[in-house]
């Protein structure tokens, strides 16, 4: 008998719309897997049940699980306590283990739709304890809602987001934030910094190297080879033969750099130019049910002359990502936020999924913010946190080769 996958659910600022969101989606996901919630309980306190829509009432019940079981720190940075645990129940079904990193800081001394340096410190340091029972093997996969960084900042937390302080725990050297959707597939160059800085720190090494990264990391994702990757311009029209800018003529040398390195691929990991950097995926063996790689050498395993990646680009960006949504590109290198994020978030509002490349086990996300003007309100729709759930179970199924990974989809249908 297959085992249920188990779930670690960062709950992000608790005075944001995390916590109805993780309430009203509990039905669903208890049905997926075994829940572990991590958070301030203070998150679901300072909600009005009398305003929650019919099925989502909770109730707190003694924890089912020892926070020392589970390898956690005595007490979280900053917390002023050792972590507590319980289990939270909701009227539909829903169940799931809540452990929460800093007991100490109770809904009194937060307001809800008001981030504040104790709903900051509340986020960062449930998103480490996360982190610690993904890596320890506690939790099969990762997902982490919203957390806002003016709030983290304020704790005290000097991190530009969720990707930089997931790295810097598990001390991988590179990392790169990825959307992913059915429509269109996205790799960021660079995150949170300004658009001057993205232009004066342009590089080819720097640019080739994420080209290179990106494609590695997709091969293991989806089995495929053969990936076709489109660089996106960075000036009008691709500068136009230098008409409107030279920073293309740099993207060039990239794309120049980013074949040649693959020129040794024979379809192995240790042949990847990244073989060095953690991944719950390999190459070899294949990953159960990824049907590239089945009967190709009699044995299910990775099949012979696999393709290495082939890079395009640099590609005006007004036209490309049409041109990937249409499925003439697998996978689209943005160089900077906005750039990538924009035409996501048209195209796929509800179904793009921040996936983390570069971690040593699955980490995904919803693609929005904590929206505190709507916090309490019961209004946000949780389409887009059971999309990055449900691509977590998927892919740490995957990843571990356990059966559990198909039939996981927002609508409790398999695909």
């Amino acid at each position: 008998m297959t085992r249920r996958p188990r779930l670690a659910i960062t709950l992000g600022d608790p005075c944001g719309i995390g916590p109805e969101l993780l309430l009203g989606s509990l039905p669903l996901l208890s049905r997926w897997a075994d829940l572990l919630v991590v958070g301030a309980r203070a998150g679901a306190d300072l909600l009005d049940p009398a305003a929650a829509p019919a099925g989502m009432a909770w109730s707190w019940h003694p924890a089912e699980l020892d926070p020392a079981a589970l390898g956690l720190p005595a007490q979280a940075e900053g917390a002023g306590s050792g972590p507590s645990c319980a289990t939270l129940r909701t009227a539909a079904g829903g169940r799931a283990a809540w452990i929460d990193p800093t007991p100490a800081i109770t809904a009194g001394q937060l307001r809800l739709g008001a981030g504040s340096a104790g709903s900051g410190r509340c986020a960062v340091e449930a998103v480490r304890a996360g982190a610690a029972l993904v890596q320890s093997g506690r939790a099969d996969a990762l997902v982490t809602l919203p957390l806002a960084k003016s709030a983290a900042h304020q704790a005290g937390y000097a991190i530009p987001g969720h990707t930089e302080f997931l790295q810097a725990l598990c001390g991988s050297p590179i990392s790169r934030m990825a959307f992913v959707s059915p429509r269109l597939s996205v790799v960021l160059h660079t995150v949170h910094q300004s658009l001057r800085s993205v232009v004066e720190e342009l590089a080819a090494e720097a640019v080739a190297e994420t080209l290179i990264f990106a494609a590695e990391r997709f091969m293991q994702l989806t089995g495929r080879s053969g990936l076709r990757v489109a660089l996106c311009a960075l000036n009008p029209h691709a500068g136009e033969n230098g008409a409107f800018g030279h920073e293309e003529a740099v993207l060039d040398q990239a794309l120049g750099l980013a074949a040649q390195a693959f020129q040794g691929f024979d379809g192995t990991l240790a042949s990847c130019p990244f073989a060095r950097v953690p991944s719950p995926f390999g190459l070899d063996p294949a990953p159960l049910g990824w049907s590239i790689f089945s009967g190709a050498n009699g044995a299910g395993g990775l099949a012979p002359a696999l393709a290495a990646p082939a890079f395009s680009g640099p590609h005006p960006a007004d036209t490309l990502f049409q041109r990937a949504a249409r499925g003439e590109f697998d996978l689209v290198v943005a160089l900077y936020h906005d750039q990538g994020l924009i035409p996501v978030k048209v195209l796929e509002p509800d179904r793009a999924v921040n996936l983390t490349l570069g971690l040593p086990y699955i980490r995904t996300s919803p693609d929005h913010g904590t929206a505190f003007d709507r916090a309490g309100a019961w209004s946000a729709g949780a389409t887009n946190f059971l999309e990055a759930a449900a691509l977590a179970v998927r892919l740490a199924g995957r990843a571990k080769g356990e059966a559990w990974t198909a039939a996981m989809s927002p609508g409790g249908a398999p695909r």
